[in-house]
This record gives C-alpha cells, structure tokens and sequence, in this order.
C-alpha cells in the first residue's frame, strides 16, 4: 500500500518495512524484513535500522532492497559487520546526515514499569537498546517512533509524518499511539506494527476513526 505527502512517497511493504522515495529519486528504507518482501529490489540508496530484534536487523532483507551504492544507517550496538554496503552508526541519541536526509536519533524503549514486560518483568525493548528516527527531508519532517511505548521526551517533539507502532504487546498500542500522535501534531500517521501475528492483532480501524474525529488524518497504508 502507498501514499503520498507532499513531494514524499511512502510504502509499507509490511510489519514495519517502510520504503520512502524523496522527490529526486532517492530511496530510504527503514527496518526491511525479508518477511515482508515480495521481490528484491536493489533500489535503497539509504537503508535506516532501528535496533538488533530480528524483524528489523534482517542482513537478507537489507541485501534484497540495498542498490550497490547503498549506506546503512543502524542504531550503534547492532552488529553490521556481516554487511557488505557501507555502514554508519546511529547514536542513542544525537543528528547524523546521510545524504540528504537529517536522522534524529531518539531514545526508543519500554517503560520499566508499563505493561509492555515480559514473564519476568523485563522490558521487551530495554532502555538503549533501540532508538526512533525522525528524518528530516527537504522541508518536511517524519518521525518513525520504533519499538517504543509513548515516553516523556516524546512530548517534546513535532513532525509533519508520525509512524508509530500501534499492535500492543512489545510496544505501544492503539491508544497509546493516539495519545502520542495528539502531541504532535502530525499532518498525517502511517501506523505500523500491527496484525504481523497474533500477539499484536488491532483494530486499526478503530484508530483512525478515532483521530481523524479530531481531524488527524491517519492512512492505513
């Protein structure tokens, strides 16, 4: 499914693999999972990792959408030697520039003491253990949240795309997205990570009708 914002065009090939082509024809993807790739593009000028979780560090879904002149982008503790394209290391937090694009590192995780833990308590998603990216691209600006529940230094950012994650279980659900994307104030949400598989099964419906009540336009793309 695709869609279009300003000179911005996005896909979502499924889970969380999103694919952005920029208006000169550059091409961003984000987390590519070979699970969610029908073909091998080889089209990817930049390709962004937000964390080490299988479903979004996938050496062989980077490998089928990376042009030969690709460069990584991935959150500084996952391991890309295995990479054959040109890697550089997103911090825990900070700006990096990879061509044209400005990449904001921000913290992504579970709270501690959310509901987001496992049997034993544990966070699925540890404090530094991933981060969320918002991109800058031309003039405009896309916060793709990652594995994350809607934390308190979320409240102070602003972007005009907002992909959140919105399946529950190992990371915010609906609600908690609906609250994030309140705060804002995006012109348009492209929700992810939902109905991969049973644990993060949704009513995204629910969620649109939801915000764009309150004139938040929401594509299930």
């Amino acid at each position: 499914m695709a869609t279009q914002y300003n000179a911005l065009h996005f896909d979502r090939l499924g889970h969380t693999t999103v694919r952005i082509e920029t208006e000169d024809g550059t091409v961003c993807y984000i987390d590519p999972w070979s699970e969610s790739l029908e073909t091998e593009p080889h089209d990817g000028d930049i390709i962004l990792i937000t964390h080490d979780d299988p479903d979004h560090y996938d050496p062989e879904g980077i490998a089928a959408v990376a042009s030969n002149d690709a460069v990584v982008g991935a959150f500084q503790l996952v391991d890309t030697d295995e990479l054959s394209a040109e890697a550089i290391a997103l911090p825990h937090e900070g700006t990096t520039a990879i061509g044209e694009i400005t990449v904001k590192s921000i913290p992504a995780y579970n709270d501690p003491d959310g509901p987001h833990t496992d049997e034993e308590g544990n966070p699925f998603h540890a404090e530094g253990d991933g981060i969320g990216l918002l991109l800058t691209i031309g003039n405009d600006t896309v916060f793709f949240a990652g594995d994350t529940d809607f934390l308190e230094h979320h409240k102070s950012e602003q972007a005009d795309v907002f992909i959140p994650p919105i399946g529950g279980h190992y990371t915010m659900d609906r609600y908690e997205a609906a609250e994030f994307a309140r705060t804002l104030e995006p012109s348009l949400v492209l929700p992810v990570h939902y109905d991969t598989f049973e644990a993060i099964e949704t009513d995204s419906a629910a969620f649109k009708e939801e915000l764009e009540a309150e004139d938040i336009e929401v594509i299930l793309f």
